[in-house]
């Protein structure tokens, strides 16, 4: 009795599938195409026409990286998969723009149990659209099959970008100054930090399921939890256009204090107003079928802000016409103090808005 060769499509790994998942994804990545990048999808590295940096007197690269979390999970079992592009994309490109970098590029790394290429294809859209929103070009990427490590339907994604700022114009702690106001600007839901302890509640604690209907909603459980993270680098780099800004904020992991205590100096405090908004009904959701105590999560969830802007008094009139004009929710959400004693670098006041 012979036995049959080993092959890589008997590992599990399917070389025909990936080809096809290719050609799918092309159509979407040609759509972030900026006048930059050279040469097209199926290479192996992307280029980007350097020679466009030298407008600038001193460029500065800004680089990030990211991945989307557990939320992936949510949307393998929701089978929806064009959405989590945009939370990947907003985790990079936000990042960047926090120190004034305009995005240029990105590439991306998507890794599955097994290639299904309409899939595939189907995130790759995601990402596309959310370079489209960024206004940075999908320049490359890898999808990696891991047969035995992954199951069949399981995938994870990442990101990395690159941007470019002057190098006198870069923003940061060492511009901010007593007396700025602390912009801020709301979030589209939980984008996409805090999922381990929103999955822990709803499903261990709670027993939903992905299709329950939730009246404060006005949609689905899942419909909800899949809600794309906003997108901020072409609001804030308009910003920076209009008016004069020291300083913005992501607020990611860690929640909005400990992201906005990272940008504030030595010797200054931010004070931020509880009161000047109400945070979405996904955050009540969580802390009370949870319960969670506050503290716990404003330390893990966004809690309806998504981006700070610090800026000088006189920009604030400006500052919230050009984020309204552009159809972002902002509000004068609190202030720049001396340090006291026993304060740090952000804290949180008073109660929310009911």
């Amino acid at each position: 009795m012979s036995e049959t060769g080993a092959s890589y499509a008997a590992a599990g790994v399917d070389i025909e599938a990936g080809d096809r998942a290719v050609e799918l994804m092309k159509e979407w990545v040609r759509k972030t195409r900026r006048p930059e990048v050279l040469g097209g999808l199926g290479g192996f590295a992307g280029l980007f026409d350097a020679s466009a940096l030298k407008r600038y007197e001193r460029p500065l690269l800004a680089s990030a990286t990211d991945g989307v979390g557990t939320k992936v999970d949510l949307a393998r079992q929701m089978g929806v998969y064009d959405t989590i592009g945009h939370d990947l994309v907003g985790m990079v490109v936000d990042d960047l723009v926090v120190c004034g970098a305009e995005p240029l590029f990105m590439t991306d790394y998507i890794c599955v149990g097994k290639v299904h290429p309409e899939r595939v294809a189907a995130i790759v859209k995601g990402i596309a659209e959310g370079c489209v929103l960024a206004g940075c070009a999908l320049v490359g990427g890898e999808t990696a099959e891991h047969p035995g490590l992954l199951g069949p339907d399981d995938f994870d994604v990442a990101g990395a970008g690159t941007g470019v700022v002057e190098a006198d114009r870069l923003l940061g702690a060492d511009r901010i100054r007593t007396g700025d106001a602390v912009i801020a600007m709301a979030s589209s839901g939980l984008h996409s930090n805090g999922y381990s302890l929103v999955r822990h509640v709803v499903f261990d604690r709670a027993g939903w399921a992905l299709d329950r209907e939730i009246p404060e909603f006005g949609r689905t459980l899942g419909e909800e939890l899949l809600e794309p993270t906003k997108i901020y680098s072409l609001d804030c780099l308009a910003l920076t256009r209009t008016t004069e800004v020291h300083a913005f904020s992501h607020v990611t992991g860690g929640g909005l204090a400990a992201n906005l205590a990272r940008v504030v100096p030595d010797g200054l405090h931010a004070v931020v107003d509880r009161s000047t908004w109400t945070p979405g009904a996904v955050f009540d959701l969580v802390g009370t079928a949870g319960q969670v105590e506050r503290l716990e999560l404003e330390k893990t969830l966004n809690m309806g802000v998504g981006m700070i802007a610090v800026v000088p008094q006189e920009s604030v009139d400006v500052a919230l016409t050009t984020l309204a004009d552009r159809g972002v929710d902002a509000w004068v959400a609190g202030e720049i103090t001396e340090r006291g004693e026993h304060t740090t670098g952000a804290a949180l006041v008073g109660d929310y808005a009911s």
